[in-house]
């Protein structure tokens, strides 16, 4: 058994999250956790709500509201919906938790006591019109290293290189479009090129594993060949303090929102430990070497997760050219491996809830099942490259797959024996074809497991579906409703058809996890082979105010591996477990995008 830190990138809660996000961190990070507990492993699945940064005082202001007020009621939103999902954290938080804080503040001074802040003089962007501070990533204008117009003022997505807003050319706000102002400021710098040496060892390290997919670990890579000092505080009165004499005080200057949040992936560890009651016990996946690490995200964030974050590590454990010692958190682990997902498109749009391309969680799940979106994500979600999701492909694999393939080989084969027996019948003696589909659904744990394990997912579903479409075939071949005078021989095709269900429902249960639950009911279970989060009304460990977070037991979880049948157990007539959708549902959709 292995200890696994399932890393979930932090939603942003300046608003909802629309079906694109989800898509990236959620469903993914979901279906390796479920796996790796039922594969025998210890599983930490931590991420929480990203509530600093300009864009929530932005959001804030557009509302009428405080920062905190609209951190408080999208974090409570974010949560619901991803639990909603099914998605098993065994804690989701929010940043402005005071135990996120200080474990901020306490990486910081790490960093700073082993020399890996410079304090420099630079350039701030500020608006003309408010007066506010503009945050790199709402600056956009021309590189001037690739040409690319449209690069932000912190990366260039084109070229992948790290920027500063002066550099650009043409600078102009998202916001309004006006050009921005830059005024001398005082900031502390992350020390990258000291770190640059340590980054490429790990690097070239994680490329030798071969497990990086090739388009994550190369970006990674070219980044690091214009790596320079990065600015980690702001000129900003929302987030987190400097923890410094002279700079603590100053309400104007904080923490920079990307220093802070990948930190999160460790306060939430430390906070999940302490409500627990076992305040030490986040120390056995970030201090035991032998522990494994998966950050998930979008491709929009593989920076701050293989170089940003690993450089805050390496320098908090004194890992550069300028050396140092760890600080009470003791030598961090670095990760194991940044899972990356492409983007996914709206029919062939980006999505944008200011231009009304989007369809947020929420609304989604309030007419469809869950377990129909996590079907669309897995089998044709943006693993390795750009994927589109359009209604009418929506509606084919939720009719044409889920219901038509796995829906109608559950449904079938519960109505044949409770028509016939009642409850699981016995086997007989086993035909050549019994044991050899036998022999096939048992062989899918190894094999979807491994994809899953290797963040394989498309393949991973695709090979159980195929197995389903082998049972299929085996009940279409056997036709048992024609076996009228043999009952030993009907029994011994329903118990192997039963088994092969059973067999796949645990083989699909990541992907499905409400439907696993539903099946194991139909077939006289007590539907609980889905553990399912919870979300939790909590107090703040350190005296500030209450706040909803997502939780779970996770401990039942079924081994990974074939459970034998009971015969004798009842089964009674099933209803469907998955909703076919009517093909007018497309225009109702495509409606409802352009009105």
């Amino acid at each position: 058994m292995s200890k696994v830190l399932s890393a979930v990138a932090w939603p942003y809660a300046n608003g909802p999250r629309h079906i694109g996000h989800v898509a990236g961190f959620g469903v993914p990070s979901d279906v390796f956790s479920r796996y790796m507990r039922m594969a025998g492993h210890d599983v930490l699945m931590v991420s929480g709500s990203d509530e600093h940064g300009t864009p929530i005082l932005i959001a804030a202001a557009e509302a009428g509201v405080t920062p905190q007020e609209l951190a408080d009621r999208n974090h409570r939103i974010i949560a619901e919906d991803l639990a909603s999902l099914g998605l098993t954290y065994d804690l989701y938080t929010r940043t402005s938790a005071r135990n996120h804080h200080q474990v901020v503040q306490q990486m910081f001074l790490g960093v700073y006591e082993n020399g890996y802040f410079v304090e420099q003089t630079t350039y701030g962007a500020i608006s003309p019109s408010t007066g506010r501070t503009l945050p790199d990533r709402y600056i956009e204008g021309t590189c001037p290293i690739c040409g690319y117009d449209g690069a932000r003022g912190d990366q260039c997505d084109n070229c992948g290189n790290q920027l500063d807003p002066q550099d650009l050319i043409d600078p102009r706000s998202k916001i309004n479009g006006e050009t921005p102002e830059f005024i001398e400021t005082q900031h502390f710098f992350l020390d990258l090129p000291a770190l640059a040496d340590a980054l490429k060892e790990w690097l070239d390290g994680r490329e030798a594993t071969g497990l990086w997919r090739p388009n994550v670990i190369r970006f990674s890579q070219n980044i690091l060949e214009e790596i320079r000092p990065r600015a980690m505080t702001r000129d900003i009165d929302w987030g987190i303090a400097v923890p410094l004499d002279g700079w603590r005080e100053n309400p104007t200057k904080k923490l920079y929102v990307w220093f802070d949040a990948v930190i999160g992936y460790l306060s939430a560890s430390i906070e999940w430990a302490r409500r627990i009651g076992e305040p030490e016990r986040w120390r056995e996946w970030w201090n035991e070497p032998d522990a494994l690490s998966y950050y998930f995200m979008g491709k929009d964030n593989i920076t701050f997760h293989s170089q940003i974050w690993p450089a805050e590590l390496l320098a908090y454990s004194g890992k550069g050219t300028k050396g140092g010692t760890p600080g009470e958190l003791g030598e961090l682990n670095l990760p194991t491996e940044v899972v990356s997902s492409e983007f996914l498109t709206m029919e062939g749009r980006k999505f944008s809830s200011s231009k009304r391309v989007v369809i947020y969680v929420r609304d989604l799940l309030s007419r469809y099942q869950p377990d129909a979106f996590r079907y669309f994500v897995a089998s044709a979600g943006p693993e390795s490259q750009d994927s589109d999701f359009t209604w009418s492909e929506f509606v084919r694999r939720t009719n044409d797959e889920l219901v038509a393939g796995w829906g109608n080989l559950v449904n079938r084969t519960a109505n044949l024996i409770a028509k016939n027996f009642g409850e699981i019948p016995k086997a007989g003696e086993l035909a050549a074809a019994d044991q050899t589909l036998l022999d096939h659904t048992e062989a899918a744990f190894g094999v979807v497991g491994d994809l899953i394990g290797r963040h394989r997912q498309k393949q991973a579903i695709g090979e159980a579906m195929r197995a389903v479409a082998e049972v299929n075939k085996y009940v279409s071949d056997t036709e048992p409703w024609k076996i009228k005078d043999d009952p030993e021989r009907l029994g011994t095709v329903l118990h192997v058809v039963a088994q092969c269900v059973a067999d796949l429902n645990l083989v699909l249960s990541p992907f499905l996890p409400f439907a696993a639950n539903e099946v194991d009911r139909a077939f006289g279970g007590a539907g609980d082979v889905a553990p399912m989060p919870r979300i939790e009304e909590v107090d703040d460990l350190d005296g500030g105010a209450p706040y909803p977070i997502i939780t779970g037991e996770y401990s039942g979880f079924p081994a990974w591996e074939r459970r034998p049948i009971v015969p004798g157990t009842p089964v009674a007539k099933p209803t469907p477990i998955f909703t076919k959708l009517d093909p007018g549902v497309v225009d109702e959709e495509l409606a409802r995008l352009e009105g």
